[in-house]
């Protein structure tokens, strides 16, 4: 396991899977339908998390993140938010 912020995360697909697809209505109906706007916002937050060169200071946690970029909190903040990122202690409560 990976160690980010002193905490070890992990992406909760299921979350995910919840938050973009769209309620049927009728109830024979076997297609998923999914939110595009819903998906992309969190496939780019996913995209910028992953990508971010910015120096972090592991002993400082998020306290000491100052490098980082904006898109980065935002999107790291959101994802935990939503809970799409999730640490152990989250998964078991």
């Amino acid at each position: 396991m990976l160690n980010i912020f002193g905490e070890t995360y992990h992406i909760d697909f299921d979350k995910i899977e919840n938050l973009i697809s769209i309620k049927q209505t009728d109830t024979g109906d076997t297609e998923q339908n999914v939110s595009i706007v819903k998906f992309e916002l969190i496939k780019t937050m996913l995209d910028v998390v992953f990508s971010e060169s910015g120096e972090i200071d592991e002993k400082m946690g998020l306290k000491g993140s100052n490098d980082l970029t904006i898109p980065f909190k935002i999107a790291f903040n959101t994802l935990l938010r939503y809970e799409i990122l999730q640490t152990l202690w989250t998964q078991n409560l």
